[in-house]
């Protein structure tokens, strides 16, 4: 089923208020000397139904800069069924995230968030609580630890020297110019797969970088596009995400997903299996075999092992989606330094079978 245009969508909600107005109707405010005492920042006038939806327009950072200009840095906004605060100042955000930290560290929930960390079981969408600790502290100590980093480092120069290879191999036999974005996205994705998945990328369903490109860009749409189940009553919202089209894509979205994850922990599963070393993975259904029996919020299951795999693949790809074009933009300022020194670059990179970090 093709998505419908905004304007189509928009209609749609607004064709539907004057059913729910029949529905408001039948409620009525409750007055009580207990809601009177409540101080709620100032809000602007929302609409039935989409609440202050309609005032956020196709950036909406300006559209809340705006806002905030208007009714204060701490303001109250309706996001369909959602209130939702908005902090825009200093002292206000020092509020939020040092003196009332314990009440603000968890992320809103979300129907895209829930789904794509099986029901929150990752660490940034996990909300604070035993199971939280337990999954920090594995993955500080197993995966981010000094001595984890620096088992990986012959597959990083590894990766390196291969990628090296391929821009020297096509310099030589076409004149055809190098897509560096696309080189730098495809090393990292490798040393990824290999330290993370104990797998090549070539080996895998995702053989290039504008496959794992494709990935990132799922996982924001799911992170970041907007669901009538979220901010509509159940009903509206489950009308809403089928005329448009979203349940069909979360559901396309998080099934190839599993399925690939799922793949990557039965291959690990599989007696006998040949590892060229302890990677993430094999640490995670090691820390599942090793731990107690104790049954509580801590307790760990395959579905953590693939939420914490999906969340290392979205971090480490989605940082580099979004720091590379700043990295070219910095190497292409230096064009004339390299053109000056390109005998020294050849005789430095060409000549070299063996890349070393130090």
């Amino acid at each position: 089923m093709a998505t419908m245009t905004p304007q189509i969508f928009w209609l749609l909600l607004l064709l539907l208020i004057p059913l729910l107005l029949l529905l408001k109707k039948k409620q009525h405010v409750n007055k009580t000397p207990q809601n009177k005492q409540k101080h709620l920042p100032p809000s602007p006038p929302k609409l039935p139904l989409i609440g202050n939806l309609h005032q956020l327009g196709s950036a909406p950072h300006r559209s809340l800069l705006q806002l905030s200009q208007k009714y204060g840095p701490v303001m109250l906004l309706h996001l369909g069924r959602i209130p939702t605060v908005v902090v825009s100042s200093a002292e206000a955000a020092k509020d939020v995230f040092k003196t009332n930290d314990l009440h603000c560290c968890s992320r809103p929930t979300y129907a895209g968030s829930r789904r794509l960390t099986y029901n929150y079981l990752d660490v940034a969408f996990s909300p604070y609580s035993d199971y939280w600790r337990e999954i920090r502290k594995i993955c500080v100590v197993e995966f981010f630890s000094v001595k984890r980093v620096q088992s990986y480092r012959s597959i990083r120069e590894e990766e390196v020297a291969k990628m090296v290879k391929s821009i020297s191999d096509h310099s030589s036999s076409s004149v055809a110019p190098v897509d560096v974005s696309e080189m730098l996205f495809a090393l990292v994705a490798s040393i990824l797969f290999r330290v993370g998945f104990g797998t090549s990328l070539q080996s895998s369903n995702y053989k290039s970088g504008k496959a794992i490109h494709k990935i990132i860009h799922d996982m924001e749409t799911m992170l970041g596009g907007m669901s009538g189940a979220e901010y509509f009553p159940a009903w509206i919202g489950w009308i809403t995400d089928r005329v448009t089209g979203v349940q069909k894509k979360f559901d396309r979205i998080t099934s190839e997903l599993d399925v690939f994850f799922q793949q990557l922990v039965d291959d690990h599963l599989t007696p006998g299996r040949k590892q060229e070393h302890e990677d993430i993975i094999d640490v995670l259904l090691r820390t599942l075999k090793e731990q107690t029996g104790v049954v509580g919020a801590a307790q760990l299951g395959h579905a953590s092992v693939k939420a914490v795999l999906m969340e290392k693949i979205f971090i480490v790809m989605g940082a580099l989606v979004v720091s590379l074009p700043n990295y070219l933009y910095t190497i292409n300022i230096q064009l004339n330094f390299v053109k000056k020194y390109n005998f020294m670059f050849k005789a430095i990179f060409w000549t070299r079978s063996k890349f070393s970090e130090h």
